[in-house]
């Protein structure tokens, strides 16, 4: 690799520093001492590490060697607060981290941090966090958790973190990190204007001014640029300079004492506080976005050589020089040496292996362990006396035949007993109960430690489960109506369902998101209430969808979900059937046929992707789930009274979709009618017919679903959602 080529921050960093020989040597007393000293030196060996692997990677994308990769230069102030905490205190870092990962593998032996990131520059499959699947900063030794290119989606996250840390220690819980860790998160000027982050920022105040102990260390790097667009100058300051509850820390990057006092103000105050406090570092950004950037299509060249004199690098040089630490030419030997160092490093990183199998690049997207599943499923809780009393239930008992909000109300109680990491929040679970009662008399059993209110925000909720998730806590949150879970949908699908992606494994997220959706409310309702969508979840890969509709199922399967987040790290959402929640009867008024007894600890455990199948009929395969159990099941009754054979399959997985039992079903009759609740276009029809098609079913397939269709109150829904009629009708015709 030629490691002569140069840039012209490169140059602008050489000539200046050559040029301080003919400067007067300082005068008067200089902070000179020991600890200056060295600490201005890892400052600089830091920074420059980060520039060259800036011009190693672009060097590397010009070749064809390298890809996509969002440059650190300008932005190498943030060593400073690598060096103002610990390597135990969880960092969830901005794209443009360089120097903190370089300053903080400094302070742990035995770290090859240019390898590392060089490694992942390459793509290589021995790069020590992702395996060649993503260029980013993460590191499990040095509490960096990695992050892609990340637009605010990790605040949500690092509030989480910070509130498990605190919670845990609470609770007994043990956690990957010390109880006195601080959080540190850093993101860009720009990303602060993202929904996300002011949502974050607010439920980290929130927090605050409710006494809920949040060390979060939030640290803005602004550079006054989203990409192209300008922030507008004092916008930082303006928000969060005066911010009730937030302490407000600034420093200018371009001026590394100042950097690092100020970093270790911040970081003390949160340390001992327990609270969070905001850090302005004003950086710059040098050499455009990313490698395939061309800054001077919207930066005049005065305004880029402008930031050149405001380098960090070129700053922490002369401190060093100013200080009688090095002279120019030592800075100069010092910055040379470094450069020959990436080069050789980066010609090493270009010879390792690349990843090149399918199995081995999907490999950490969905460990599952089916025994250890079931085992812990399966396992005692507390005794069958202690089970029975005191939770509120309505007056139910061990042996009485409960509503689906009944059987999931006993599950969430079991798995609080169960295990003393499990959490249960979300708007309105606790005092109230839920909406619909379905956490009723929680909050009073198990405390607000563990049963507790969040404030009116999904992307909060969620980032609240993924941080408790990393901290060694069990979360179970619910999203209030399935339609507000769009909301945070990036929640799931680029935080939760990327981070074993993105660290090989090392890092998960066990979580079960309950979702209480669909539709078919009466008296109650319209879009909000009544959301048959589900595209949003079908794609996201390691996801698990569960779609219980009978209430033995819904226990048992809750105990699935809980155990494969606590046993694989699963990421588990479990869709509720709102309008079965209170269902008693099935076919006739009082035939309690939509009630089940509670499923015995050791006997009520379904494994992921397992159908459940109802009657022999050799006539006609009904596949279904959620609502369409309900109306499947009186259709195939009154098709039985007619003689026709119907055999009913509920799928009860729609990720991992039970493909096996769903063709066994299919072939038994050779027709297959699927009854979708779901909307026509992105429902879970479309999925089963792919399945049954891709795995060489020949016989007939024809489905009714819901309508594209927003639902509308009142009567005028059963105009656009499936009907029980239409399921006959289409039966009848295709036998």
């Amino acid at each position: 690799m030629n490691s002569q080529r140069s840039e012209p921050v490169d140059e602008n960093f050489l000539r200046e520093v050559a040029g301080l020989e003919q400067c007067a040597p300082p005068s008067g007393p200089q902070p000179a001492g020991p600890d200056d000293a060295s600490g201005l030196l890892e400052l600089f060996d830091s920074q420059s590490g980060s520039r060259h692997l800036d011009f190693a990677a672009r060097e590397l994308g010009r070749r064809g060697s390298g890809y996509y990769s969002i440059g650190s230069s300008g932005h190498e102030s943030n060593a400073a607060v690598a060096a103002a905490s610990r390597t135990t205190d969880p960092a969830l870092l901005h794209y443009r981290s360089g120097g903190f990962y370089l300053r903080r593998a400094a302070q742990r032996a035995g770290t090859t941090p240019l390898r590392d990131v060089l490694l992942g520059v390459v793509a290589a499959a021995e790069e020590p966090i992702a395996g060649g699947r993503h260029k980013v900063f993460g590191n499990a030794e040095l509490s960096v958790l990695p992050q892609t290119s990340t637009i605010a989606s990790h605040l949500p996250r690092a509030v989480g973190v910070a509130f498990g840390l605190e919670r845990s220690g609470k609770l007994g819980v043990d956690s990957e990190w010390p109880r006195d860790s601080v959080v540190v998160c850093s993101f860009g000027d720009a990303s602060v204007n993202h929904s996300t982050a002011t949502g974050a920022i607010n439920t980290a105040l929130h927090c605050a001014y409710r006494m809920i102990p949040l060390p979060l260390l939030l640290v803005c790097e602004d550079n006054g640029l989203g990409i192209s667009v300008p922030t507008p100058e004092g916008w930082i300051r303006q928000t969060f300079g005066s911010r009730a509850g937030l302490p407000y820390f600034a420093a200018e990057g371009d001026d590394p004492a100042e950097s690092l006092a100020t970093a270790e103000r911040a970081a003390d105050w949160v340390r001992r506080h327990r609270k969070p406090a905001f850090l302005h570092l004003r950086t710059v950004r040098l050499m455009g976005h990313a490698g395939s950037d061309v800054e001077t299509g919207y930066r005049s060249r005065d305004e880029i050589a402008a930031e050149h004199r405001r380098d960090p690098l070129l700053a922490t040089g002369r401190a060093l020089v100013r200080n009688g630490v090095l002279s120019p030419r030592e800075v100069i030997e010092r910055y040379e040496a470094k450069r020959a160092e990436v080069a050789e490093t980066a010609e090493w990183a270009l010879g390792r292996r690349k990843l090149t199998s399918r199995a081995e690049i999907s490999a950490p997207i969905a460990r599952e362990t089916p025994g250890e599943i079931a085992a812990r499923a399966d396992s005692p809780t507390a005794s069958a006396a202690e089970r029975s009393s005191p939770v509120e239930r309505g007056g139910t008992t061990e042996q009485d035949a409960l509503t689906l909000a009944q059987s999931i109300n006993r599950a969430l109680a079991e798995e609080l007993e169960r295990d003393g990491r499990v959490l249960v929040f979300g708007q309105d679970v606790a005092r109230k109960g839920g909406v619909y009662g379905v956490t009723r008399g929680l909050w009073k059993k198990f405390g607000a430690g563990r049963v507790f209110d969040t404030l009116l925000d999904e992307q909060s909720i969620l980032g609240t489960a993924l941080g408790a998730g990393l901290t060694g806590l069990l979360p179970v949150p619910e999203i209030q109506y399935l339609a507000y879970l769009h909301n945070a949908a990036d929640q799931l699908r680029g935080e939760a369902s990327t981070t074993g992606f993105f660290s090989s494994g090392r890092y998960r997220n066990p979580m079960v998101v309950r979702v209480p959706g669909y539709a078919y409310q009466r008296g109650f309702g319209g879009h909000f209430h009544n959301d048959n969508s589900v595209a949003a979840l079908l794609d996201i890969p390691g996801l698990v969808v569960a779609s219980p509709a009978k209430p033995d199922d819904a226990a048992a399967m809750l105990r699935t979900c809980v155990a494969a987040a606590a046993v694989d790290g699963r990421v588990c959402v479990f869709l509720e059937p709102i309008a079965l929640y209170h269902t008693r009867d099935l076919h006739e008024h009082d035939d309690e046929g939509w009630t089940a007894r509670y499923p015995a600890v050791g006997t009520g455990h379904v494994p992921l992707g397992t159908a459940r199948q109802y009657y022999e009929g050799s006539d006609l395969t009904l596949v279904t789930t959620g609502n369409g159990l309900a109306m499947s099941l009186r259709v195939a009754r009154r098709l039985a009274q007619r003689g026709v054979g119907v055999r009913v399959l509920d799928l009860r997985w729609l990720a991992p979709l039970p493909r096996e039992q769903l063709l066994t079903a299919a072939e038994a009759t050779g027709k297959v009618l699927i009854a979708d609740e779901t909307r026509t276009s992105g429902g879970i029809s479309e999925r089963v017919v792919t399945a049954l098609i891709d795995s060489g079913f020949t016989g007939k397939i024809r489905r009714v679903t819901s309508e594209d269709s927003f639902i509308p109150l009142g009567e005028a829904a059963y105009r656009v959602l499936l009907d029980e009629d239409d399921v006959e009708k289409a039966a009848l015709e295709m036998l």
